[in-house]
This record gives structure tokens, sequence and C-alpha cells, in this order.
């Protein structure tokens, strides 16, 4: 709903301001109206509203300062009745962000679109900003997802460092596409998934040549290398050491 404040210090005007809203059939409901200025900031505390109007008439510097209050706290649209020759007056609230300036006695067609345009500026808004927030939902819903799946390949990785592992393997277990899949990989890693299977092999070595009395083509098979000088290559290549010159820098006893 379209709820608008109506502030008005005279009666009179301020009653037919709400019957010209109500026969206008645009679904503006007057929420709250005041004769009062001063109570004016109070309202919009404690209630929401979608729009202020304010009847300046006779009341040039008591509006004006009305609107700077409002906009010390608010963004409120609002729109400003005044008097015929009060365009000086205008200018100034200008300076205030005003919506609209409409000179009394209020035409019903003017007032009508001044509404209406207001109602469609604040609804494009709330769409913009709904369709800003369900991006930013979607996005990290698929972000979270990414996130679970490459835990999934990294999890299937590390339980099975010994077996045979491609990601065409591991793409088809969980239904993706391998290319698709490899680029989340890397996306998510900053590295390709050959890239973090070989670190997950050769660090897996390193600990092994380091804490254990494994002999090297034992600590080969348990990281997936069949052939044991391919193993030797990757490994040196990794560390720009032999796997003998590796278990003897870092002097392997049991007590390490």
């Amino acid at each position: 709903m379209f709820n608008v404040l109506l502030v008005d210090p005279n009666d009179y005007s301020l009653q037919q301001t709400t019957n010209l809203i109500e026969r206008l059939d645009i679904n503006v409901n007057v929420a709250a109206h005041t004769t009062q200025f001063d109570h004016v900031t109070s309202f919009i505390e404690l209630q929401s509203f979608s729009l202020i109007v304010i009847n300046i008439n006779g009341y040039n510097t008591s509006g004006l300062i009305l609107c700077k209050k409002i906009r010390c706290k608010s963004r409120i649209p609002i729109i400003l009745i005044g008097g015929k020759n009060d365009f000086q007056i205008a200018r100034k609230a200008l300076t205030y962000q005003i919506n609209d300036y409409l000179p009394a006695p209020l035409r019903e067609g003017a007032f009508k679109s001044s509404l209406l345009a207001i109602k469609q500026t604040l609804t494009n808004n709330y769409l913009f900003e709904a369709d800003e927030l369900s991006q930013s939902l979607l996005h990290n819903k698929k972000e979270k997802h990414s996130a679970s799946i490459i835990d999934t390949v990294k999890k299937y990785v590390q339980d099975d460092l010994h077996q045979n592992i491609t990601l065409k393997k591991i793409s088809s277990m969980l239904h993706f596409n391998c290319a698709y899949l490899g680029q989340k990989f890397r996306l998510h890693e900053n590295m390709s998934f050959n890239e973090y299977l070989l670190q997950q092999r050769m660090e897996k070595a390193k600990f092994l040549l380091k804490k254990t009395d494994m002999k090297i083509y034992e600590i080969a098979n348990e990281v997936g290398y069949r052939e044991i000088d391919w193993f030797y290559k990757k490994f040196k290549q990794y560390t720009g050491l032999s796997s003998n010159e590796y278990r003897k820098k870092y002097e392997f006893s049991p007590a390490n």
C-alpha cells in the first residue's frame, strides 16, 4: 500500500486534500494527517510512509524548516503545496530535494500526475533493489554450491590418493561436465585440478619420507604412482631433490 502522511495547518484544506486523494482512486492511502509541523518527525519515526504531502501555503518559512528536518532523518519523497507566486520558495525547497511543487489551489490533474510519478519511481526502485537482492542471494547460493562441490572433489582426492584419480572419473561420479568442473575448480582453488592432485601427492610423499621408514617404492604406490621412475621424476621436479636426497636431508628416525 502507498501510504501518505498529509501535513496542513489548515483543517479545511487538509480535508479537501484527503477527499481529493480518495476521489482519485489510484490506490493511495492517507495513513495519517496532522496540522502541526512539529509533529511530523515523530510521525515518520513511528510509522512507515511512502510520501509526505505538505501544504506550506502561508507558512513558507516554517514549511522549509520542516523540509530540512525531514531530510535530516529520511529520504522519503515530499510534495509541497504552496501559493501561486511562491516559486522562489519552491526553488529554495529544491535544496532539500523535494520531489514536486504544486501551487494552490490544488489542481486534480496535476496532483494525480505527481502522485503517479512518485509511485512509479518508488515501484521501479523497489523492483531494482529486489532484483539486486535476488541476484546477490542467487550468487551466494551458487558460490556455496560451488564450494560444496569443490570440497567433495578435494575429499575424494584425499581419500583415494593411492588410486588412479582423474577429473573425468570424478566428474562422472558427481554427474558434472568435466570441463565445467575443471573451470570451477580452477576459479575456487586458483590452480588446476591436476596441479592440485600433484601437490597433494608430493606433499604426502614428503611427509612419508620424513616421518616413516617406508621404502620409496611403497611411498610411490601410496601416493598413486605405479611406475617408480615416473614418481622419481615428478618428485624431483616438485622439490628440486631426489627422494633419497630428501630423506637424507631430513634424516628420518622413528622419533621424528
